[in-house]
């Protein structure tokens, strides 16, 4: 299965100022930080980001570029969100040609049914919870321009380009809108989807989101309920977890985007191609920030559930 300037911005939670690429200048660690480390991460990609501060903690590989699979859906979430003016209840009629997608591609589904109208809040949730490659077309079909799908999915992919260079993130490049890549076109760097990560955290929906285990959603028109249940593991099982998403993919590997809040710290943190131990170097990674070990027994999902 592919698993798919200067003006000052309020609406994200803390704001933004100056030019939007610095928000992807981290300060370095310092030398001990850098030189030690948590220990045994296996991931071939890694990194550690202190949030308030936009202190890097320790990277691996941090700047390789790397496929990020469904991680990609981090920033289809930021384009929706970040367009001016967006409204979270505006309703959006799912077509067949998005269930055909995900049945085509095998891809992970939040098994949208044609003709349910559900509003762009609910397909985030629907995005970020079960990875929805149904809900991600269905975003980009509504957030993209033109008189065609082909043209509005194109469309919506030169938007998260265009925010990947906003921000900053100079080794990143997307080709999809939700991380199944045919070309090899879709990649990013440990620092890079770290930096795109605190970003999205930023914005108080985005929060909201990411950090439930699990939500059922109405759809407007019809009396059907969907219920999807959030893949990342570490929600529900690590103390002070709020996010972010998972990924996989057969070149990608397993892929992690991870925040956790202690006191008034935030770290984030972010694993790529890491295929048996993400949720353990996750966990190591956060000891590490928070100067503790936890013992974590993982929330596990319900059975026939998918898992990204």
């Amino acid at each position: 299965m592919k698993l798919c300037g200067g003006n000052t911005v309020r609406r994200w939670g803390v704001a933004l100022t100056a030019s939007t690429a610095a928000v992807a200048v981290a300060l370095p660690a310092s030398t001990a930080e850098a030189a030690s480390g948590p220990s045994g991460v296996k991931a071939l990609g890694a990194y550690l980001l202190d949030s308030g501060a936009n202190r890097q903690l320790w990277g691996k590989a941090a700047d390789t570029k790397r496929e990020m699979a469904s991680t990609t859906k981090v920033m289809t979430a930021v384009v929706v969100l970040d367009t001016r003016g967006v409204d979270l209840n505006k309703r959006v009629t799912v077509k067949k040609s998005y269930r055909d997608y995900v049945a085509r591609n095998g891809a992970s589904t939040a098994d949208l049914r044609a003709g349910d109208q559900l509003t762009v809040r609910q397909l985030l949730y629907a995005l970020m919870l079960p990875s929805g490659c149904d809900a991600a077309y269905a975003l980009a079909d509504t957030f993209g321009s033109g008189n065609t799908e082909a043209k509005r999915t194109k469309s919506f992919i030169d938007k998260m380009n265009a925010r990947a260079k906003a921000l900053g993130l100079r080794n990143t490049k997307y080709d999809s809108f939700d991380g199944i890549s045919t070309h090899g076109g879709n990649y990013t760097t440990p620092r890079d989807l770290a930096q795109l990560a605190r970003h999205a955290l930023g914005n108080g929906s985005f929060a909201t989101v990411v950090k439930a285990t699990g939500t059922k959603q109405k759809a407007a028109n019809v009396n059907r309920t969907y219920t999807w249940y959030n893949t990342n593991k570490l929600l529900g099982s690590y103390q002070g977890a709020i996010g972010v998403k998972t990924g996989t993919g057969t070149k990608a590997g397993a892929c992690l985007v991870f925040a956790a809040k202690r006191g008034n710290r935030i770290v984030v943190g972010t694993i790529l191609n890491d295929n048996t131990n993400r949720y353990p170097d996750a966990t190591k990674m956060l000891d590490y920030a928070f100067h503790t070990h936890t013992e974590v027994k993982l929330r596990k999902l319900p059975e026939g559930v998918q898992n990204d």
